[in-house]
């Protein structure tokens, strides 16, 4: 790879979920500020939205974490592809049940529940953390309907979050998106966003001296048009071109080459 070109200990920019690599940006931690204002004031439902790339999954991994270490109970799963008793059975697993392959909806039902039940009794704030909501199947969506009405008292302790991109979530369909008392916006990134997380990132990885000049670090925000996703995608393809064209720094050029040659977008 290209660590050793530009003396990196291991990759500035991953492809996948990975807490350790987040970086919170304003957007992100004033939307990590709402999802917490949903669980304290014991908030029933509420949506997290943002473009593809936008950091969607990982805020809720990171939230989940957060959660987690304050000792409440939280269980995050993608919704995509499942049937009902799949994400119930999941839900279980989050709270620290031991479901049975073999179990119908109808007993996840009821394990899931009555877990919710002593969560109340406790006193302790239960969150379920949907994400690819917008792609899940009605079925599922009515499931999630059904747990959102649950427990309708002003006792419940649960919270439930729905995340999607904005222009899929109308798929959710009115008696859900009725329900969410709150919406949750991840914004693009300003330029600025930008240029400090290819420096926190790259700091992260063992370089403290730039590696992307200030015309390199616009042109990137802009071809990327501030999804953090695909900014690290771009910035991680520029780091393999000056490698293997044994570069001092990148430049405009180099990344505007590989935008081009490689088709990122």
């Amino acid at each position: 790879m290209y660590q050793s070109h530009w003396g990196l200990v291991n990759v500035p920019f991953r492809g996948y979920v990975d807490p350790d690599s987040f970086y919170e940006s304003p957007t992100h931690e004033e939307a990590l500020a709402r999802l917490h204002f949903l669980v304290e004031q014991r908030r029933r439902l509420g949506l997290l939205i943002g473009t593809s790339g936008s950091g969607k999954s990982l805020l809720l991994e990171v939230f989940a974490q957060q959660l987690r270490r304050n000792g409440l109970p939280v269980a995050k799963l993608s919704v995509l592809g499942l049937e009902p008793a799949e994400m119930l059975a999941q839900i279980a697993a989050g709270f620290e049940l031991n479901p049975d392959p073999a179990d119908t909806v109808a007993r996840l039902w009821r394990m899931v529940t009555d877990r919710l039940s002593e969560f109340r009794y406790q006193q302790l704030d239960a969150t379920i953390l949907l994400d690819d909501a917008d792609r899940a199947s009605q079925p599922v969506l009515d499931l999630i309907t059904r747990l959102a009405q649950h427990d309708p008292s002003p006792e419940s302790r649960l919270t439930l979050v729905m995340a999607g991109q904005c222009d899929r979530m109308g798929r959710l369909g009115d008696r859900l998106l009725g329900l969410a008392e709150l919406r949750v916006d991840i914004e693009p990134w300003e330029v600025s966003d930008t240029e400090d997380y290819l420096k926190s990132s790259l700091a992260r990885a063992g370089r403290e001296t730039p590696i992307f000049d200030p015309p390199a670090v616009a042109r990137l925000h802009e071809l990327t048009q501030g999804i953090p996703r695909r900014i690290g995608q771009l910035a991680d393809l520029a780091l393999l071109a000056g490698a293997g064209g044994e570069l001092e720094q990148i430049d405009a050029e180099v990344v505007e080459s590989v935008y081009q040659e490689l088709g990122v977008g």
